[in-house]
């Protein structure tokens, strides 16, 4: 007696597809309660999740909502750079910085794990924005020390990282003149680490002589907030 000829085979039921949906929403749950507990995951992988997550939230809540970071973006759409979350990439930094604009790229860094909490974020996005805004509008050739010591004054003014709470929670009080103290002082330690810069005297040099007209060009605000 011949054997039946094989049934096509039918298409999965739904019966059938639930249990691999329901893998699938454990293995995220389990990952997230690694995530959460520690247990089951890496440290250093744990410490990465945590900091990129914390990062990308805050990144999205700045760009839909701060109005100093959506600011910045229209104007530098204006200027034909038209920025996009792609453009500002949350990667792992040494301890040393927040932030950083690469000209290269066209893309503003935000160092995930080195942020105090969301408003040091803000500042952060709003000084490399200012950058990224100078380079689209004048052009600025970052191997001249003049160049970036003006972008600098300008992005530590116009960004709120010298404001009186940014500064106590650096540890410095000042009462007389101490935003224009703070500009300067962070001003100088910037082009003090451009490779083209081989001394402090130098680099207070450079800030001096463009002082006056960068500290008082608030483009593209109206003023100093």
């Amino acid at each position: 007696m011949s054997d039946s000829p094989a049934s096509p085979s039918s298409p999965p039921s739904a019966t059938t597809a639930a249990p691999a949906a329901d893998s699938k929403i454990f293995r995220k749950w389990r990952r997230e309660f690694s995530l959460l507990t520690g247990y089951g995951v890496d440290p250093d992988e744990r410490v990465f999740a945590i900091n990129r997550r914390n990062c990308e939230r805050w990144k999205k809540d700045l760009l839909s909502y701060s109005p100093s970071v959506q600011f910045m973006l229209k104007h530098l759409k204006l200027a034909g750079a038209d920025v996009t979350p792609a453009h500002i990439p949350c990667l792992p930094c040494d301890l040393t910085r927040s932030g950083g604009f690469s000209p290269e790229a066209g893309a503003v860094v935000l160092c995930q794990g080195n942020f105090l909490n969301k408003k040091h974020m803000e500042h952060t996005v709003v000084h490399e924005l200012v950058h990224m805004y100078d380079h689209a509008v004048f052009k600025v050739d970052w191997t001249d020390l003049r160049h970036h010591a003006c972008s600098e004054i300008r992005a530590n003014s116009l960004s709120g990282d010298c404001s009186w709470g940014r500064e106590l929670q650096r540890g410095i009080f000042s009462i007389s003149k101490q935003h224009q103290a703070c500009v300067r002082r962070r001003a100088v330690m910037s082009v003090m680490a451009n490779p083209h810069c081989p001394d402090k005297v130098t680099a207070e040099r450079a800030v001096n002589e463009v002082w006056e007209s960068c500290f008082n060009d608030t483009r593209p605000f109206d003023e100093i907030y």
